[in-house]
């Protein structure tokens, strides 16, 4: 793919300037960039990396670090060679990890007079309406302080269930989460190139101005041993965030001054929508879906195409166990997911509920009944 094809799509320069601009601004850093791959925190990276970061804050930017590294900085002091395989050793080594992890960050920004603070976040904490809105708040609040909040999935407590799967994903949506102008991926690599990297005749992509550019890229490849993402995570976690409308830059740690300065370095990825609600973007890329509910035609028309919520009326069927306040995929009757939702009734209550109105369910079972099963507000289109 010629360079020269994608300055047809927009402007390369005004992305890098608004992400040189921008504040408040996350950035993203990988494992493979602060630890050996046999893990261990590799100090002088972190400090280089801090030296980037604080020049910035210093520039009068807010900044949010997700930064990843618990498990591999855990590594080490357990006597594990290699990244484990397992939840409960993975938790066990976030857990000896963390710590040391956010104790060097503190070390670090403290020499440049910043102050930090550890967010830690599971997919669960920030679906539910509460808990979402605490999360926003803390980091607002954070960033009006002055402080330079350090973010980490939450690898001791959370489940399979409720994990985000990789911090690329969770730094997208922290940009959104917090209305950042800006998100900068730092990894190992330090670009996305049309081919692997180590090919000869392989070039840089310098902008990607939408998905239609790279559609024929073979992206491919696989993370570090201590890390879990790859580019492929990488480009999707740009896909979220620019989708939401937050420009969005990829390259390798060791550019991470340059990328914060808006030189020509790393991949740009243009916004390719307006901003929209932040907590249904969470509800779209952040959870797991606990169940179905089937809908009928009329529920999909209403759900798809005039933006009202779920009621007991239109829904067919239910599958899946689920507590309220859970995630579901909606589904029309070929079993084609339309939406995802959160729903506001146990899985078994619903059944019996199915077919019948509002008005006739709250006169029956009392006021409590009248209510939507799943609220246009904790509803996205699939």
């Amino acid at each position: 793919m010629a360079s020269t094809e994608h300055t047809a799509y927009g402007d390369p320069s005004a992305v890098r300037a608004r992400i040189a601009g921008a504040s408040p601004l996350v950035v993203k850093v990988g494992s493979s960039s602060l630890t050996r791959a046999t893990g261990g925190l590799l100090p002088e990276k972190l400090e280089t990396l801090v030296v980037a970061l604080a020049a910035r804050r210093a520039a009068g930017s807010g900044v949010v670090l997700v930064s990843s590294g618990a498990i591999a900085t855990g590594m080490t002091p357990l006597g594990l060679r290699r990244r484990p395989r397992d939840l409960a050793t993975q938790q066990a080594a976030a857990s000896v990890g963390q710590g040391a992890l956010l104790a060097a960050y503190d070390r670090a920004f403290s020499a440049h007079g910043i102050i930090t603070g550890q967010v830690l976040l599971t997919a669960d904490d920030v679906t539910r309406r509460g808990h979402y809105t605490n999360a926003r708040r803390t980091l607002e609040r954070l960033l009006a302080l002055g402080v330079v909040p350090i973010v980490n999935e939450n690898d001791t407590v959370a489940t399979q269930e409720i994990r985000f799967g990789d911090n690329d994903r969770l730094a997208a949506l922290v940009a959104h989460l917090i209305d950042a102008e800006a998100l900068v991926l730092l990894s190992d690599v330090d670009a996305l190139y049309d081919g692997p990297p180590s090919h000869p005749g392989t070039s840089r992509i310098p902008f990607v101005p939408g998905p239609e550019a790279i559609a024929g890229v073979d992206i491919g490849g696989v993370g570090t041993g201590v890390g879990t993402g790859g580019m492929v995570t990488k480009v999707e976690a740009a896909a979220i965030a620019t989708s939401a409308g937050v420009p969005t830059l990829l390259t390798s740690a060791a550019n991470a001054a340059a990328a914060l300065t808006g030189d020509d370095v790393g991949t740009a990825f243009a916004p390719t929508a307006a901003r929209g609600r932040a907590r249904r973007l969470w509800i779209a890329h952040a959870t797991t879906p606990q169940g179905r509910l089937v809908l009928d035609a009329g529920a999909v028309a209403a759900v798809t195409q005039r933006g009202k919520s779920l009621l007991p009326a239109g829904i067919k069927a239910v599958e899946g166990t689920f507590a309220a306040g859970d995630p579901v995929d909606l589904v029309d009757e070929s079993g084609t997911r339309v939406a995802r939702g959160l729903v506001t009734y146990d899985s078994r209550e619903l059944p019996g509920l199915l077919g019948r109105r509002t008005k006739e369910l709250a006169a029956t079972l009392g006021p409590e009944y009248h209510r939507e099963v799943v609220h246009r507000d904790d509803l996205v289109l699939l």
